[in-house]
């Protein structure tokens, strides 16, 4: 039972390699198990924890805390500190990023028009498909028929569209302007 942490990591690297967990037959050689009577204690212990579930055909598969990942107390981005991993919390990125499931969207970024909000060419934005949009909100919009990702203001009692870059203007839409979805998070990933 004390092993069941790094089982479990065995289990999660076989699910990003192959989109599937393995049978028993195959998590009894991946673990190093003699027989299949582990391998199905140990899977029943994670299914109580919520690690892993079974389709109605009886196949794993993850369940709801199968992708949590530790958060650490903090890293200091100045002076370092005391290394140490005794104080952790978990977190599943969805619980943290998506409020809303079915109403939430990922969009790549293409340009530079929002660096100075810390938003770069290449990052993904994590989007709510809901509205009204409210005076800075960064948002999605469709303008003339094409998305921008901008911050939503107010001139003169129109909405306009605020870049965060001084080397792109202001976008004042002279016909229609749609909120797609609100901007709720951002990741990028890193070579």
């Amino acid at each position: 039972m004390e092993n069941d942490a790094n089982y479990l990591a065995k289990l999660q690297d076989y699910y990003a390699d192959h989109s599937v967990l393995p049978p028993y037959s195959t998590i009894m050689m991946l673990l190093g198990f003699k027989s299949k009577s582990p391998v199905a204690a140990l899977i029943a212990r994670l299914k109580l924890q919520g690690f892993l579930e079974s389709t109605p055909e009886k196949r794993l598969k993850p369940g709801r805390r199968f992708f949590e990942r530790r958060v650490f107390d903090s890293v200091r981005a100045g002076a370092p500190s005391p290394a140490g991993d005794s104080h952790y919390d978990t977190l599943t990125i969805d619980d943290y990023l998506v409020s809303h499931p079915s109403s939430t969207v990922l969009v790549r970024v293409k340009g530079d028009s929002m660096i100075d909000a810390g938003i770069m060419p290449g990052d993904t934005v994590v989007v709510e498909k809901r509205g009204p949009a409210n005076a800075g909100d960064m948002v999605i919009a469709i303008v003339d028929n094409e998305f921008t990702l901008k911050t939503l203001g107010r001139e003169k009692g129109k909405f306009v569209l605020i870049p965060a870059n001084p080397a792109y203007p202001i976008i004042r839409p002279q016909g229609d302007l749609e909120i797609f979805g609100i901007v709720v998070g951002q990741f990028r990933k890193y070579q």
